[in-house]
């Protein structure tokens, strides 16, 4: 009785996610566990051959996920895949805005100081981030606001809560990806549902593609003097698997989290907890 309740409480199953960015290490790793908790996967992503990937390991594993096509700063891209999503899958449930990222181009070093950032690298970083999760909210959640009811879960970082040294543009939009996500959470229920809710995660670090040229040495593979201080005013004292987000975000997505509406939760081994001392 008592594990069929927990389950109940914290079914995804038969559920419709959309995962933006679904070909990731972090959000393939989101994809792939959805998929094993019984939800319906589209995994949408740029590149098609991750995609494709993740969405034929997750089948090979006898869960149900199809890949489709997405350019998240393409508000016409945004919604042709929409479009193939609901034909489909018939209804959608659930978006989660995982498509982001950073770039040397953007980031200040020994080599390129703050004054000197490009502005197309500066531009780049931002909209990734943050346009790319401001349109595919748009077009999937007007469907979520047409059914009356459904989930949105943004990927903010600790960045939106602790400004790093290097990345300007990155933490600036992450930081605008918390704000959007309380606003946006206030504006659904007033305006169309208040069955409709909107949280966000903030992951702490972990090895991706995205930062690898910034936590380890490129010859080498040791840790850079940033990653070593990152590790340092992580708590728990590494950085996190990619599959360690994944209950965070069940409980968000499901029942379990009914009356969890606008937050950003943190999920850091006490990053931020950390002062330094």
């Amino acid at each position: 009785m008592a594990n069929e309740f927990i389950s109940d409480l914290f079914s995804v199953k038969d559920k419709v996610v959309a995962i933006t960015g679904g070909g990731g290490i972090l959000c393939s790793a989101m994809a792939q566990a959805l998929a094993r908790a019984g939800a319906r996967v589209a995994v949408l992503d740029i590149m098609d051959a991750a995609a494709n990937k993740t969405a034929e390991e997750i089948t090979a594993a006898g869960g149900d996920a199809r890949a489709f096509h997405i350019d998240v700063l393409d508000r016409a891209a945004v919604q042709a895949c929409a479009n193939e999503v609901l034909a489909h899958f018939g209804r959608i449930d659930a978006l989660i805005n995982g498509a982001g990222g950073n770039k040397k181009q953007a980031t200040t070093s020994p080599d390129l100081s703050f004054f000197d950032l490009p502005q197309d690298a500066f531009q780049w970083v931002f909209n990734l981030n943050f346009v790319g999760t401001l349109l595919p909210t748009q077009v999937f959640g007007k469907l979520l606001a047409e059914q009356g009811e459904g989930a949105i879960l943004n990927i903010a970082s600790v960045n939106a809560f602790r400004p790093l040294t290097n990345i300007p543009a990155y933490s600036a939009a992450k930081a605008a990806v918390k704000n959007f996500t309380e606003w946006l959470a206030v504006h659904i229920s007033q305006n169309y549902s208040t069955s409709i809710r909107v949280n966000a995660i903030a992951p702490g670090f972990a090895l991706t593609e995205q930062n690898r040229f910034l936590l380890t040495d490129a010859q080498t593979g040791a840790p850079t003097k940033r990653g070593n201080i990152i590790i340092g005013h992580t708590p728990m004292g590494r950085y996190f698997e990619p599959e360690e987000l994944v209950g965070t975000v069940i409980w968000l997505l499901s029942p379990a989290s009914s009356f969890v509406h606008g937050v950003t939760v943190l999920v850091d081994g006490g990053f931020c907890a950390f002062s330094g001392v």
